[in-house]
């Protein structure tokens, strides 16, 4: 099952249902972080410090030094609330803390340690940190010491992933329960170091939302059957390529190429006779590629004339799947006509807005997108009725049906010119091959992230200086990579050819 990520809402409910279990939640979350600090204490000499806030965030912070504390270590607890203030769980911790002989300092102290721990505000945190809490993050900032976040960094909004005021930049994090959609977007990733989920060993069915991985596309990553042929895997058209962008055409349509769709043709408002680079792909007048097309791509170089806009409602106006991206985005912004034809197409439609995009698309500004990445995308799939890849730092998908994701892979190499290309190009191929519209995004978007990080990983060149044709070569290799993995008896379906003896009777 993939890690499951829940709202505040959601994990109070939990947390309230679970209010009488043995052993109490607060007990596990701070078992589960002391196991974690163990191991980033392992060969330390210096002691731990941990910081508690006024909340039940501070009381797992307790739990940890109490639990610290009886395996031998020397934790020092920093604490400048009123004991009497605390929730009752946080307060028995509190008490549980001073039964051990430990004591708790008001003033942050002038020494190194061996780790940090942070518990002063989790997940009900929605306003900027101020006064002495944003003077002890600063300092925690400025050691030299591994932080450990409890939950969530204190500072980041764990609904939105916006840090808003000074915010913990933590080595590592200990979340409890569910994964929460601010530690996975926006400033999260930045902030959380290396994430593990402590389940605390309760059985989560359902949550709100989830983080895309390969198994949330298991089933698509099938091998080809020996018996195809090209028209097996449908016809991509990509729309775009006006005068001085046609880069951004020829981007997609190579991408779509290379991922497997069985012909690609592309519509260039700028005539090229041949992509010398790519000869494979077919250059032909737009109208004429919409005719030859299953899948429609269109935005990559498009531009805003008057030819664009008339191509953008031949292509809203088809039957047939169709993916958004680019000028064509901005030439909805302007034309609410335009939104109201894709809110009614009979078939599946993808859009896969940048931030300044999305901004347009919904009447706000990128800030304010930035502020709730999630809520923009539910909102952008809610009032157009699509599929949405809000692009970014955690990239969240949102759909129709008001289902959500948060994918994970990916690197700053991404932002660079034609990245987004290469994904509509990635996304149109994959619909071509017959995916279903929910998996053909959601693979399209992890694989296109994934891509981008094994360049890195290989030493192939990035973050810094990642080129968009990079990214297509890679995606190939690693989709190739998964049909595999999925598909252990692929080999052994080859069809197995040996010599026989002829034998002559006489």
């Amino acid at each position: 099952m993939n890690p499951m990520i829940l709202q505040a809402e959601s994990l109070r409910t939990i947390e309230v249902a679970n209010a009488t279990a043995k052993p109490p939640l607060m007990e596990r979350a701070g078992a589960a972080a002391t196991h974690i600090a163990h191991e980033m204490l392992a060969g330390a000499v210096l002691p731990p410090l941990l910081l508690a806030g006024p909340g039940n965030n501070g009381g797992d912070a307790f739990v940890v030094a109490r639990l610290l504390k009886e395996s031998g270590y020397e934790p020092q607890m920093l604490f400048a609330g009123d004991p009497a203030r605390l929730p009752d769980d946080a307060r028995a911790a509190h008490a549980a803390w001073l039964a051990t002989g430990g004591t708790c300092l008001s003033n942050y102290p002038d020494t190194r340690f061996g780790l940090i721990i942070d518990g002063l505000f989790g997940i009900g945190l929605t306003r900027p940190i101020e006064g002495l809490y944003a003077d002890w993050i600063d300092r925690m900032n400025s050691s030299t010491a591994p932080i450990l976040a409890l939950d969530v960094p204190s500072g980041l909004n764990a609904a939105t992933g916006q840090a808003t005021g000074p915010a913990v930049d933590a080595s590592r994090t200990a979340t409890f329960i569910a994964l929460k959609p601010g530690l996975l977007t926006g400033d999260g990733p930045d902030l959380c170091g290396e994430i593990t989920l402590c389940d605390l060993s309760l059985a989560i069915k359902h949550g709100d939302g989830e983080q895309v991985q390969c198994s949330s596309f298991q089933n698509c990553l099938l091998p080809r059957q020996r018996n195809s042929h090209k028209g097996s895997f449908g016809s991509v058209a990509i729309i775009g390529g006006a005068t001085g962008m046609a880069g951004a055409a020829l981007l997609a349509g190579r991408a779509a190429l290379k991922l497997g769709a069985g012909r690609v043709y592309l519509g260039m408002l700028e005539q090229f006779p041949v992509d010398f680079e790519q000869p494979e792909l077919m250059l032909r007048d737009p109208k004429n590629a919409m005719n030859a097309a299953s899948v429609l791509a269109i935005g990559p170089g498009l531009g805003q004339s008057a030819q664009a806009a008339e191509l953008l409602a031949q292509a809203i106006d088809s039957s047939l799947p169709l993916v958004i991206d680019a000028d064509a985005l901005n030439l909805i912004a302007r034309d609410m006509a335009l939104s109201r034809r894709i809110a009614v197409r009979p078939t599946p439609t993808f859009i896969t807005p940048h931030p300044a995009e999305a901004a347009r698309l919904i009447g706000c500004s990128t800030e304010d997108v930035q502020v709730d990445r999630l809520a923009a995308a539910q909102e952008l799939a809610r009032r157009l009725h699509i599929h949405v890849a809000l692009k970014g730092c955690g990239t969240v998908i949102a759909t129709p049906d008001g289902r959500w994701f948060i994918n994970t892979t990916g690197n700053p190499g991404l932002a660079t010119a034609g990245s987004g290309d290469v994904l509509t190009g990635m996304l149109a191929a994959l619909l071509a091959q017959h995916w279903p519209p929910l998996e053909a995004m959601l693979c399209a978007v992890h694989l296109h992230g994934a891509a981008a990080d094994a360049c890195v990983a290989a030493g192939q060149g990035g973050p810094v200086g990642l080129t968009s044709g990079e990214i297509i070569v890679s995606a190939r290799q690693i989709l190739n990579g998964w049909i595999s993995q999925n598909s252990p008896a692929l080999e052994s379906k080859q069809p197995q050819i040996g010599m026989a003896w002829n034998f002559h009777w006489h």
